[in-house]
């Protein structure tokens, strides 16, 4: 099951910077895993839409990070920083390694 968290633009300017001249939006959504027998896997993932907003077009790309915690308010404050940065899903996997690499304290992640 999937809930919202929410949504957010790419600012124009850095779109302008990259050369394009259309809307992306991205959606995230906090991922509860409600697997029968999760066997120690997590119960709590991410899961992120790419909309790209052509002329007569929307592109739609999706990641889905399922199994990534079982702490909820870690999921919660990891979306946060996502939607706050505006995290692709091209570079989310990495931002998720470096959060955990750091053993940043709960509070600030």
């Amino acid at each position: 099951m999937k809930t919202f968290y929410g949504e957010t633009f790419i600012d124009s300017e850095k779109l302008e910077e990259a050369g394009i001249d259309y809307p992306i939006k991205y959606e995230y959504f906090k991922q509860i895993n409600d697997d029968t027998n999760l066997n120690g896997k997590a119960k709590f993932g991410i899961h992120i839409v790419k909309k790209e907003y052509l002329p007569n077009n929307v592109k739609v790309e999706t990641k889905n990070i399922k199994y990534l915690t079982n702490d909820e308010e870690k999921t919660d404050r990891i979306l946060k920083i996502f939607k706050e940065n505006q995290v692709s899903i091209i570079n989310c996997e990495e931002i998720i390694y470096e959060l955990l690499k750091k053993k940043l304290r709960a509070d600030n992640i």
